[in-house]
């Protein structure tokens, strides 16, 4: 069957569904179970005849968020622990390519500041600002490179992490927000971060002392810079709602996009938090730690936040997947 002829035989069952799922239109449990069998078998169809359509891209959508209305269960107790094991996975799934080329343009805007620190001398102070500079330079000849986040007080240590804290779930948030402005204000303020975090790095690198700061600046940085990430990522969906709306209308598609990027959003919040941990109360005493140690820690947190974005989102969608067509095999009653 050409795909044409494919997508105007079955839109319309497609259409009913997709406003039972997204607009809460009712429908009856007969005709609703008759409909999400049908989906099934018209994304199998799909993967097999029009494998890189958009047709395809479509329906898999379609039926990745069926699971979150149609399959699992709903609880008062439940839907906590779904938003954290389930909603964020599959929409983190859904959205798996955007995040990655959130990570390419980070890693390009990266490597521009650090390039720019690198063969303009007077680069770094103009992003960094005189004063953090000399004073981080005299940090280092006394042989303390990270000794700004030497906190003293076990009182300075609560008030590091609160405003530490406060400040990154801002920022977070902002550029989160910023979104809206069709993701160009997100750009900016990830752009800005990323020329500041190449100046930065490049600056101890150019002192010598690179290793000996990294293996404090990333004992909380790890998440901090990953989240970002993240964050970034759910502003730019904010945008693309208005962007690309698909079959939706702008409406229709910056309602849904608004709300799985706010769910991405507040998923990094735990993550924020255990960063300013991390930088309140640990990161200070870094030269008090075995090398070997704040290795543990960097690596160990990249690796949770990792799992939980790039690795757990797949391994959850393949299981659900696995779900969905043991219904369709068996036909069982939802």
């Amino acid at each position: 069957m050409r795909e044409v002829s494919f997508i105007k035989q079955n839109k319309a069952n497609w259409l009913e569904f997709e406003n039972y799922l997204y607009y809460n239109k009712q429908v009856q449990p007969d005709r609703l179970a008759d409909l999400f069998v049908q989906l099934n078998n018209d994304l199998a169809y799909a993967q097999t005849y029009y494998p890189k359509s958009k047709v395809n891209v479509y329906l898999n959508a379609l039926a990745s968020n069926a699971y979150l209305k149609v399959v699992k269960p709903k609880t008062t107790y439940g839907s906590i622990i779904d938003f954290w094991t389930t909603d964020v996975a599959i929409i983190t799934y859904k959205y798996r390519k955007l995040l990655w080329a959130t990570f390419s343009v980070f890693f390009i805007m990266l490597s521009i500041g650090v390039l720019s620190a690198l063969y303009d001398e007077s680069f770094i102070r103009s992003i960094l600002g005189d004063h953090y500079v000399d004073s981080t330079l005299d940090n280092i000849s006394n042989g303390d490179p990270a000794a700004v986040y030497n906190n003293g007080t076990s009182y300075g240590d609560i008030g590091s992490f609160l405003g530490i804290t406060i400040n990154n779930i801002r920022v977070g948030l902002l550029m989160y927000i910023s979104g809206i402005t069709l993701g160009i204000g997100t750009i900016k303020i990830l752009f800005s971060n990323c020329i500041m975090l190449g100046s930065f790095l490049t600056m101890f690198y150019k002192e010598g002392v690179f290793t000996e700061s990294m293996s404090a600046i990333w004992i909380h940085g790890a998440m901090e810079i990953f989240g970002m990430v993240i964050e970034a990522s759910a502003g730019l969906l904010l945008g693309l709602g208005w962007l690309f709306p698909g079959t939706l209308s702008r409406k229709q598609a910056f309602l849904l996009t608004g709300k799985e990027s706010l769910m991405i959003v507040m998923s990094t919040i735990p993550f924020t938090i255990a960063a300013g941990l991390l930088e309140g109360f640990v990161t200070q005493y870094y030269n008090e730690m075995p090398f070997g140690g704040s290795l543990l820690i960097i690596f160990g947190t990249l690796g949770v936040i990792s799992y939980y974005y790039l690795i757990y989102p797949i391994r959850r969608y393949n299981n659900i997947a696995l779900r969905l067509e043991d219904i369709m095999v068996n036909n069982e009653e939802v």
